[in-house]
């Protein structure tokens, strides 16, 4: 069975890493689905600190819809297996998700989609904007299971 291939080209900040989800291995502006933020790369680093927790490494991923539970009262996107993350001991695929949130402090190691990226708490590091509709428009309109690339945007 072949997966649909999305992918996520992102740019290395020190703070953060913004980026674009679109479908394919090609990148056409007008086919963007989601701006996304992710921690900055950190050697892959876990932790319980959005300080010391690193964004996803480059690579491709098997990534699964889930559905809202007790702890995320809403769906949201995991990870099947990302080397070197904790493995969720119901699911037992990996801890890794894309979810909502704004700042790079709502993170430990995951991924939040968006409208856009935008300064919202004036700290001049870029945040996401409008990420519970992106999110939701995502689980909607994209398939429940789909390989997603991830790489820097060259």
């Amino acid at each position: 069975m072949i997966l649909p291939r999305y992918t996520l080209e992102r740019i290395y900040l020190p703070k953060v890493t913004p980026g674009s989800l679109f479908p394919g291995s090609t990148r056409v502006e007008a086919q963007i689905i989601a701006k996304t933020l992710e921690l900055p790369w950190r050697n892959n680093a876990i932790s319980d600190d959005p300080l010391k927790a690193s964004c996803v490494p480059e690579g491709i991923y098997l990534v699964v819809e889930q559905p809202a539970n007790p702890s995320r009262n809403y769906p949201y996107f995991r990870f099947a297996h990302v080397p070197g993350r904790h493995w969720h001991p119901d699911t037992k695929m990996s801890s890794v998700l894309i979810h909502r949130g704004n700042y790079a402090t709502d993170l430990l190691g995951c991924i939040i989609p968006g409208s856009r990226h935008t300064d919202l708490n004036g700290d001049s590091v870029p945040d996401i904007e409008e990420s519970s509709k992106k999110l939701a428009w995502m689980i909607e309109n994209m398939p429940n299971v789909f390989e997603l690339e991830i790489r820097k945007k060259v």
